[in-house]
């Protein structure tokens, strides 16, 4: 099965063909970026975060139902300007994670792989350990 983005031309091949145009670059460097943009709508659940969705309370698990439905249908950059999920980036050893809320004792923590999010696990977070 061929890549759709493998038979697009790439934004240098298109930088060069609108300069040969004689188009200024600058007037179009937003058209570039909209253009490059892409809407990631698919979700997929690793066997870890079946698995811990098994264990967490109803309420927890229906918190991350509405997430995934938001997402499927908003796209995954709307849906982390929205400020009840607590959506941030993760640093230093998860560096390349994000995490979500879902309650105060639970988070998900999921990363972009090419056109879909993969959820890595769901996990209690106790403020109290160390």
């Amino acid at each position: 099965m061929g890549d759709v983005a493998a038979s697009e031309p790439s934004l240098g091949a298109r930088v060069g063909f609108l300069r040969s145009r004689g188009t200024s670059l600058t007037s179009c460097a937003y058209t570039f970026e909209v253009y490059d943009a892409q809407v990631i709508r698919r979700v997929v659940l690793s066997k870890k975060a079946e698995k811990d969705l098994a264990s967490v309370p109803a309420h927890v698990a229906l918190k991350l139902q509405d997430w995934v439905e938001d997402v499927e249908e908003r796209g995954i950059e709307a849906v982390r300007t929205i400020p009840g999920y607590h959506d941030e980036p993760l640093k230093g050893a998860l560096k390349g994670q994000r995490s979500i809320r879902l309650s105060k004792a639970y988070r998900a923590y999921y990363r972009v792989i090419r056109d879909s999010i993969e959820f890595l696990r769901v996990e209690g977070v106790d403020k109290h350990v160390y």
